[in-house]
Formats: structure tokens, sequence, C-alpha cells
């Protein structure tokens, strides 16, 4: 806590996302790469980034497996949604990083990209123009 309570509008303050892979360095590093930051911290077993004060640390987790969505055999915990000028070329540099093109996309959405972080966690690329209808 900020000790700040005069501007938090809620009853926590966030602090940061933990999110669980195999290799949390190749996961700091793309997400550093995705929103923009620094990786401040690295070891084998945990990466934290501070994106402009989002923190999200990265936490090795042993016999890990990706969500399998939309198949409901490893289910998905959650996803990120991002907003970009043009999800297409967005998605061809995170290619480069190691992100990939999830199988499952919407036909009927031309606004809307899924990919796969590096660790396999599914995430949204929306045009920017289109993102109030979501």
């Amino acid at each position: 806590m900020t000790g700040d309570d005069a501007h938090r509008s809620g009853l926590v303050e966030w602090m940061a996302l933990t999110v669980d892979c195999p290799e949390p360095n190749v996961m700091a590093d793309f997400y550093a790469a995705l929103l923009g930051g620094t990786v401040t911290r690295r070891s084998a077993g945990e990466a934290k980034l501070d994106a402009a004060g989002r923190l999200i640390y990265f936490r090795a987790q042993p016999g890990y497996r990706p969500p399998t969505w939309p198949s409901p055999e490893v289910p998905l915990h959650a996803h990120f949604d991002y907003v970009v000028e043009d999800p297409h070329a967005a998605a061809q540099h995170l290619l480069r990083l190691g992100g990939s093109l999830a199988a499952h996309q919407d036909p009927s959405d031309p606004h809307l990209l899924v990919m796969l972080d590096p660790a396999g966690h599914p995430f949204c690329l929306i045009r920017s123009s289109a993102a109030g209808r979501y």
C-alpha cells in the first residue's frame, strides 16, 4: 500500500500480477517488448517486470502446462486484451520475440487476433479503432 488512501478507489491497491510459466526470463523479455518497461529482477525461478508502474512477476512452475483454450482440458485462468493500431503488424513483431498465433481465431471478427505468449498463455490484440465494441 502507498499509505495514500485518498487516491485509492477500491478496497485494495493493485500491486502486481503473478504469471506461472516454464521460463520466467523468456516471459519477462517478451512482455517487456510487448508493454515496454524494464526487467528489474532475474533468477532461474522468477523475473519481475516493471511496465510503467504495472508490475508483473513471472514464476517458474515445475510441470507447467499451458492452457488448451478453447478446449477445456487445461482451463484458461486469465488472459490479457491489448489495444493496438494494427493487430497483424504487431503480431509479426511478437512472432519474432517468441509469440505465436493461436490455432483458434474468430473468422467473423477482423479486428481481433488471438496470440500465445512464449509459455502458451493466450492474449488478444484488438484494433484500436474497434476497441469500444469489446
